[in-house]
């Protein structure tokens, strides 16, 4: 057989040295889609984006002898002591025998095919399957339990078992994904997109992301003025100093040293939610058993002229004596004494160990040396005194600055460490439990452990996918957060900008949403180059909901800082024992949140120009990402210090320095103090230290995309963010494997003629998200008037907007009336059953065996699926309910996970067309929203001097208030490049007012023989005339918007009310009314329609009668009397029962016995005061009367 000749072959395409040499690289990209690369990544700028999301995730995993974070985690949660508390014959201590017990080691696996699965050849589990199949891409988490049983006699016997926690949901293209490190190539073997990145968790067929959080910068202690820290109690003030600290596994704690009114402080911190208040002194005296003249020496350093800070140290000092604590070990014994039963530490600790206990386990617990801990502490308090004493001033928590990101599997790891500990005290739980009961045998047995073991639920798994479904956390401790929900997001693929957007999202996080104050929300110069100025929803979520800049990278790995002491300590730091230390003249030098040393504010700046000069020239001592903020000293400005931070999840982007040339990392914290110039032109000697690599780099991937958007109103450029992620695109290119809920995609995409460089270099030719179009700016008869826009009939049917939705519809037989509650043997199956003969209309839709064909068409009613009952023997059919006609694309048969289950479920993805219609909405890539008001064929629309007919007609009033001069551009260059056919680049800050874009453009269109300013005259495609003025003609690239017409309207005559009310019930999908409310009522009143607004209130939404009686008023008061035997016509006769309670008589005994069984009130002959009418009220008013009449009060209507 004969090779096919394939010129896109990558062979052919080097044999033959031909090079792409056009501007739009098509054969250069249907070449790598046809032939993806087979050991690289396809885009690989995508990968690097989505960076953080799968590093995170992989440091929970031991990784080339460096521990994982789950691995520190269940270190940090230690021992577990259980005691039996029975009474031994040589046992001095009387706790008995004892069970210490821990976490030995944590293991993560890769997806597998569970065992009972027999028949798979291929034991992994793909993310593509997991997808199809609607379940969750999960692996066997287990953990290695150690236990220790000690015998009153003190002999020890350890034992060992492997306990297995559930099924833990695994990201995708992490260390523990199937699809880790494989080529593009065999990415689409697996069934995903040769660019899948990966970063997110599949839930129940649902792409899952935990979102970016902001949180405080950890390490790094805050100085903060907050009204509300008075309120906490007597004698507090709105002075605090705060610091968040983060144990090796990523676990927080945060810290507050409160200043009171008296002088004194004390420190806050919460434990399992609960918060509580130590005097500073005491834990300052606990730690280090700390003398007086220590703590004093310590906080006055020198100043002992500074009569504010000694007379505040004296204060503190003098308040200790009341406690009548003098040694750390007095102060360790009272603090154990306190907390003992807090902690839930061992019964046969004394109070010294409980006390050394608390102080590790909340007290600045990123520091493991006590002495470390007493020198930040007080660091802190001297801190907070100059802020009381107005020599430096309160920090913005607000600022990116004082900003970390919470990452997704850091987060994830947290949550894991604490269901580890929460199973621990649930086995402890148990065996006391046992104990109480007298069930439990004796500790020695090894069988008793391990059956405790399995009486506990270790299910992690199950936990942790209801966290990724829902986003809630439910937690013991808060995990140190301040939101319960709002953590994971669905990875929506609308299209490839709002699924690419999701993983650089990053938001201030939901307690800030519900903040009155807009502070939150403001944009602030220190996010510059971090987070995009542009890209922010408008709305509710407006400044809290950011993205990061396209340029942004998050620190991810640890970084090796052990260097960094020494080398500054060879260049003239003060070490940190000095004998004494001026703190006037010295400023502290910290790493990472651990006083390493002193020195002076110019000898700081010295230190700090050292090391970004060994940093920048890749120094293996001072990482590249270790960030240098030099403070300098200032009046009443920040408090002075040089910091360094070397630790994760910091925010750091890439700028060049320029002292050297040479790249370096910028921080938050330290491009505050920073000199960076945007371009070369603006570099000042002496003052500016770096050099920005482009002046886009301050925008996130989405914004760059606007063409020419520094020509925009800043606005404009916000509501394309917006829209280029609502447009129909291409939201995948493995469609086939795909079983999103609701997908758009737009059957005739273009490559955009106009478009930034960053298009090409983020390959988002591979997902075309719209269509180059043809467009008059013109005031053509008045279907263009409010944004709307006309569009040429022809070009609608040569497919111009054409898009497609698919739906799915997942039918389960175990959910469907008739199925058996138990699990045994199903009582429904797919198939027809006997009761269908060959003519019966559903053998059109579906075949024998109960499935809908492919490719036929339904509509509202026809059967989807047809399924036999074994009780009743009977065929019932699962029907479609949408009310478009729509075509079955595709039917997956989904069956269980081990694979030995009859099919009980299905999931049919259906196909509805959608051609542009009157009312649909397009916009341009400049915000330039509008609907389609008509489609005018070609005959009725202008046309130009050499025949051309534009797509779109839009009007000129769109501009001038707009101000969206990128259109314009836009619009020349699309025109002059369709003409040369070439692409033309649309990156921002290209042009200025010397090189301006009308002159480069228009000597390409006069090239070309068109007129210099894009403009043409054109005649009226009715009257053949030519207009008086000539019209502005270009080519833009337009976007078709998800929000269609067809989704939208609502329309109801008749239909389901409201049971309680009688008034039509609310909502599009119920077949509801659209609610007449109060103002629109007011409308009617002040038009005086009042037969207008009789009927809109009453006649059409709950036209009731009613009786009603003419005298007393009374809605509720009808009665029926029986006239049966009194009347020879048989029946009932209404009356008042408030007017006519004094006719009602009670039956003689006789009466009683002869109509036991009669029903109603007879009535004696009598003058009737009542008067019964009937009137029409509305329903609801009828139901007031009655709510009325419940509580006791009356309504009285005057009928007149």
């Amino acid at each position: 057989m004969v090779a096919s000749f394939d010129p896109l072959s990558p062979s052919f395409a080097s044999s033959s040295g031909s090079v792409d040499k056009s501007t739009f690289k098509t054969l250069t990209r249907e070449r790598q889609f046809r032939h993806p690369p087979a050991n690289a990544s396809d885009v690989p700028a995508l990968d690097e984006l989505v960076q953080p999301h799968i590093q995170s995730f992989n440091a929970l995993i031991e990784d080339e002898g460096n521990k994982g974070l789950l691995q520190l985690g269940v270190e940090d949660i230690g021992e577990k002591v259980v005691f039996d508390g029975r009474e031994y014959e040589n046992d001095q201590a009387g706790f008995g025998s004892k069970i210490s017990y821990r976490i030995d080691r944590v293991a993560l696996s890769k997806p597998l095919v569970p065992e009972k699965d027999k028949l798979a050849i291929e034991r992994r589990i793909f993310p593509a399957e997991a997808r199809e199949r609607l379940t969750t891409y999960r692996s066997r988490l287990t953990v290695n339990i150690r236990w220790t049983v000690t015998g009153p006699d003190g002999v020890s016997r350890e034992h060992e078992e492997i306990k297995e926690c559930g099924l833990l949901p695994v990201m995708t293209r992490s260390i523990r994904c199937n699809l880790q490190n494989l080529s593009a190539e065999e990415l689409i073997s697996h069934g995903e997109e040769s660019t899948s990145f990966g970063g997110y968790f599949i839930v129940n067929g649902n792409e899952k992301i935990i979102r970016y959080l902001i949180l405080p910068r950890r390490h790094h202690p805050l100085n903060l003025y907050r009204p509300s820290f008075a309120k906490r109690g007597v004698g507090y003030t709105p002075y605090g100093c705060q610091i968040r600290c983060v144990r090796p596994d990523q676990s927080a704690c945060t810290n507050t040293i409160h200043y009171l009114s008296n002088g004194g402080a004390t420190l806050r911190f919460a434990w399992r939610k609960v918060e509580y208040m130590i005097p500073l002194m005491l834990i300052l005296k606990a730690l280090v058993n700390a003398s007086d003249k220590e703590i004093f020496e310590g906080l006055i350093q020198g100043e002992y002229d500074n009569t504010f800070l000694t007379d505040r140290v004296e204060l503190l000092l003098r308040g200790q004596k009341t406690w009548n604590l003098q040694t750390g070990e007095q102060c360790l014994d009272y603090l154990g004494e306190k907390f003992r039963v807090v902690l839930g530490c061992p019964e046969d600790w004394n109070n010294i160990q409980v006390g050394s206990f608390l102080l590790s386990r909340v007290v600045l617990v990123h520091l493991p040396n006590p002495r470390d801990k007493f020198r930040m502490l007080i660091f802190m308090l001297r801190k907070l005194y100059s802020l009381v004493s107005g020599a430096s001033c309160a920090d913005n928590p607000d600022s990116p600055q004082h900003h970390e990101v919470l990452l997704p599997g850091f987060l994830y790891g947290m949550i894991i460490k604490e269901r580890f500990d929460d199973c621990l005290n649930a086995v402890k739980l148990q065996i006391q439990q046992d104990l109480r009961q007298g069930k439990a045998r004796s500790f020695s047995d090894p069988k008793y452990f391990t059956s405790v073991l399995a009486k506990t639920n270790w299910d992690i798994g199950a936990k942790l996918s209801y966290f990724l479904a829902t986003g809630n956390l439910v937690s013991p401790t808060g995990l140190d957060l301040q939101q319960t929900s709002g953590y994971t997001i669905v990875a929506e693929k609308l299209n490839f900008y709002r699924y690419l957007s999701h993983f650089r999202c990053i938001h201030r996080g939901a307690f800030f949403a519900e903040l009155k104050t807009t502070d939150v929300r403001k944009l602030r110069p220190e996010s510059w180059g971090f987070l995009c100025p542009v890209h922010t929803p408008d709305g509710s979520p407006c400044g809290l909901l950011n993205h990061l800049s396209h340029t942004c990278k998050i620190v991810v790995g640890q970084l090796d800082t052990s260097h960094i002491p020494a080398l500054l300590s060879a260049h003239g730091m003060t070490q940190i024992f000095a004998s004494s230390i001026d703190g006037r003249r010295m400023v502290c030098i910290q790493l990472d949140g651990r006083v390493i040393g002193y020195a002076s504010p110019q000898k700081s700046k010295q230190l700090a120009n050292l090391l970004r000069k060994l940093k920048t020239e890749g120094n293996s001592k001072v990482p590249i990402d270790v960030e240098i903020g030099y403070v300098p000293v200032t009046k009443g400005g920040q408090y002075p210090g040089l910091y360094l931070f070397s630790s994760r999840s910091r925010m750091m982007r890439p700028v060049t320095y320029l002292e050297n040339g040479k790249l370096d990392h910028l921080g938050t914290f330290e491009q505050v103090y920073m000199d960076v110039a945007i371009t070369k032109q603006e570099i000042e000697n002496g003052v500016t230290t770096h050099l920005e690599l482009d002046p886009t780099s301050m925008l996130s991937v989405i914004a760059n995309l606007t063409p020419f958007s520094d020509f925009n109103q800043s606005p404009r450029n916000m509501y394309q963010c917006q829209m280029g992620k609502q447009s129909m695109g291409t939201p995948s290119t493995a469609l086939n494997k795909r079983t999103d809920n609701k997908m758009y995609r737009l059957q005739s995409g273009q490559t955009p003629v106009v478009r930034p460089a960053l298009h090409n270099h983020y390959g988002f030719d591979n997902f075309p998200n719209g269509m180059n179009a043809i467009v008059a700016v013109i005031s053509y008869t008045g279907y263009d008037m409010e944004d709307a826009m006309i569009l040429n009939k022809s070009a609608h049917e040569r497919g111009f907007g054409y898009g497609t939705v698919y739906k799915s519809d997942i039918f389960d037989l175990k959910d469907s009336v008739g199925a058996g509650r138990s699990s045994s043997k199903p009582r429904l199956h797919f198939a027809l059953g006997r009761d269908i003969k060959d003519e019966h209309t559903c053998l059109e839709f579906l075949s024998r065996d109960g499935l809908p064909r492919i490719g036929t068409r339904v509509k509202s009613g026809d059967p989807l699926a047809g399924y036999i009952d074994d009780t009743t023997g009977k065929t019932k059919f699962h029907k479609y309910k949408g009310d478009e006609v729509a075509f079955v694309d595709e039917v997956r048969l989904l069956g269980s996970d081990s694979g030995d289950a009859e099919l009980q479920k299905i999931h049919i993805k259906l196909r509805i067309p959608r051609s542009p219609v009157i009312g649909d909405k397009f916009s341009s890539r400049h915000g330039q929203k509008g609907v389609c008001s008509q489609k005018f064929p070609a005959i009725d629309m202008p046309f130009s001097e050499s025949g051309m007919q534009p797509d779109v007609i839009i009007n000129p009033h769109a501009f001038p208030s707009r101000m969206t001069i990128g259109m314009f551009v836009e619009s020349l260059a699309g025109k002059a490049g369709a003409l040369h056919g070439i692409c033309q680049d649309a990156t921002p800050f290209k042009f200025s007012d010397s090189d301006r874009p009308v002159d480069y453009f228009g000597e390409q269109l006069k090239a070309a023989g068109y007129n210099y300013y894009g403009n043409e005259p054109m005649y009226s495609g009715i009257t053949g005339e030519e207009f008086h003025a000539d019209i502005y003609l270009g080519l833009v690239y337009y976007q078709r918007l998800r929000h269609m017409v067809n989704d939208k309207f609502q329309v109801r005559t008749t239909g389901p009310v409201d049971p309680l009310t009688r008034q039509p019930v609310k909502g599009r999908k119920r077949a509801g009314g659209i609610r007449f409310g109060e103002m629109e009522r007011d409308a009617l009143i002040a038009h005086g329609t009042s037969f207008l607004l009789q009927d809109r209130l009453m006649n059409c939404s709950d036209y009731s009668t009613a009786w009603i009686c003419r005298s007393c008023g009374s809605l509720t008061s009808l009665g029926f009397e029986d006239v049966t035997s009194t009347s020879a016509s048989e029946g009932m006769k209404e009356y008042c029962r408030i007017c006519d309670a004094h006719l009602h008589s009670h039956l003689d005994d006789d009466v009683k016995k002869e109509n036991g069984n009669a029903v109603g009130v007879r009535m004696k002959d009598g003058v009737r005061k009542g008067k019964m009418d009937v009137v029409a009220v509305p329903y609801v008013f009828r139901y007031l009367c009655a709510e009325m009449a419940c509580m006791g009060i009356r309504l009285n209507v005057t009928v007149t």
